[in-house]
């Protein structure tokens, strides 16, 4: 079995190390800024200030696993480790990245003998406890390097190798375009009582009510009682909802197929439009971010 190093400390590099650990392993963990290594040094990681040092301390064949943001961050990163690996070793990208970049990249580390994996991460900040939903994409041979670590991090069959380089990454794409939608729809729904003539009803209890046996029962109706019981009217929110990309790329790929997405493109545009206005729908939105995955609200 590989031995594993985590690159990249933010909320969820941190909790996937720190899920490795409450399975016996035992990480190497790196960070740019090392303020974050100290803690999880005390929790039982090893802790590496360097790329050079982080490859030191893990015997080959060694897997690196991403987790920074998307873009140039985790393509400098690539590219850095790339030049530090050897033939054998694993790469495994778990940022929220577009499936094209995948498959690029995994063409460049073949080509230096190198493995390299796309996972997409589903599972935010809860997932340390719950554990993860991780979609992969990649050859089957990088697949079964990393199963051993998948199957640590993940609630049973929570883990799945999707196909070719790139399919871990296009079906997190498509995940969180379903995501949108469900939100939007959630969100819409209760404007509609906040702005009824039935107003008085408690959001909470009526989320709870939904959660005991309706068909609409789900985890982001939990999250959304959740933020109701902190703030009944989410009146301490703006509802400011960023798009993190993947909803844009999940539309551009169903004009590029032909395939008909008019909810999630809607729930993609509202986002848009949430960048003006202040509406409780658009404040539900934005609290259920932060309640799955500690994303920073704007407060009012």
């Amino acid at each position: 079995m590989h031995s594993i190093a985590i690159a990249g400390m933010g909320r969820m590099g941190s909790n996937i190390a720190r899920r490795l650990l409450s399975k016996g392993l035992k990480p190497v963990v790196w960070n740019r800024e090392p303020d974050k290594l100290p803690a999880l040094e005390t929790a039982g990681a090893v802790a590496a200030k360097s790329l050079t040092e982080l490859l030191s301390k893990l015997p080959p064949p060694r897997a690196v696993w991403m987790m920074i943001p998307a873009g140039e961050a985790t393509e400098t990163l690539f590219l850095s480790l790339l030049s530090l690996l050897e033939k054998g070793d694993l790469i495994i990208d778990g940022a929220n990245g577009n499936w094209k970049d995948a498959v690029r990249r995994q063409q460049k580390a073949a080509a230096s003998g190198v493995d390299f994996l796309d996972a997409g991460v589903s599972g935010g900040i809860w997932g340390l406890t719950n554990g993860y939903c991780i979609m992969t994409g990649g050859p089957r041979t990088a697949f079964e390097k990393a199963e051993p670590f998948l199957k640590a991090l993940c609630q049973e069959g929570g883990y799945m190798h999707c196909g070719a380089p790139g399919a871990g990454h296009f079906t997190k794409m498509v995940h969180n375009g379903i995501e949108y939608g469900m939100m939007e729809a959630y969100a819409e729904g209760f404007e509609l009582l906040m702005a009824s003539p039935f107003s008085g009803m408690d959001p909470a209890s009526v989320a709870a009510m939904w959660n005991r046996g309706s068909v609409i029962r789900s985890w982001l109706l939990e999250l959304a009682q959740n933020a109701f019981d902190k703030d009944p009217n989410l009146e301490h929110i703006l509802g400011v909802v960023p798009d993190s990309g993947e909803g844009r790329w999940t539309v551009e790929e169903a004009v590029r197929l032909g395939v008909p997405l008019p909810v999630i493109s809607a729930s993609l545009f509202k986002r848009f439009t949430s960048q003006d206005k202040n509406n409780f729908g658009d404040r539900l939105s934005a609290a259920l971010r932060r309640e799955f995955g500690g994303h920073e609200v704007k407060k009012s």
